[in-house]
């Protein structure tokens, strides 16, 4: 489901405000990007059900050039053709694909490697880019940030299944029997099959929109 305009605008109009704060000289210009970043929490916290003043905080802590976010996913597969989940701790305990966001220092790749190492336990190699997808073109449930979402085919090469701090449990699926309470804001059931034809398929050139 497409994400509402309004969503859309006012992510776009805290942008503006943070990169005009970024590198505004003027005083009295800089009281109408503070104004302007107030109205989009205000805005935000009137089209759902957060407060304006936590979103407001959170708008005050991203400076600079106004970027998207980056996520990173890596799919691994066992003997079988199946896929390794991670049951996260947070989002009610729904599976997805080992990741999260990017760290500096890191590549994407690096930070992909950590993070399913930190999941799940597993040493991965990252052999292949299979998709480079925007969150909200994807259908995610909307955030206050756009997120960019790497993801990654990824080979084990050591260590074994442990649970992390962020992880519950470990399992792997098939094509066939996905589990149903996945973790939407992190990963859908359309990627996950197309993270299984690159399986299949590694000359699949990387997907993007």
């Amino acid at each position: 489901m497409a994400e509402p305009d309004w969503l859309a605008w006012t992510r776009e109009l805290q942008a503006i405000a943070q990169t005009g704060l970024a590198f505004v000289r003027d005083p009295y210009d800089r009281e109408r990007y503070e104004r302007l970043r107030a109205l989009t929490s205000e805005m935000m916290a009137g089209g759902t059900d957060a407060q304006a003043e936590h979103i407001a905080a959170l708008f005050a802590g991203e400076t600079g050039y106004a970027t998207p976010k980056v996520d990173v996913r890596g799919a691994a597969f066992d003997e079988h053709g199946k896929i390794l989940l991670v049951r996260e701790v947070a989002d009610g305990g729904r599976w997805t694909l080992p990741g999260g966001w990017a760290d500096i220092n890191l590549t994407v790749a690096e930070n992909v490697v950590k993070e399913m190492r930190e999941e799940s336990g597993f040493d991965v190699v990252a052999r292949k880019l299979a998709a480079v997808w925007d969150r909200t073109r994807q259908g995610h449930p909307s955030g206050l940030f756009s997120c960019c979402k790497f993801f990654f085919i990824c080979d084990i090469v050591g260590g074994a299944a442990a649970t992390g701090l962020e992880t519950s449990e470990i399992g792997w699926f098939s094509e066939a029997s996905l589990p149903e309470e996945l973790s939407l804001g992190r990963v859908l059931p359309d990627q996950l099959r197309r993270m299984f034809a690159h399986a299949r398929d590694p000359d699949l050139p990387t997907d993007f929109e």
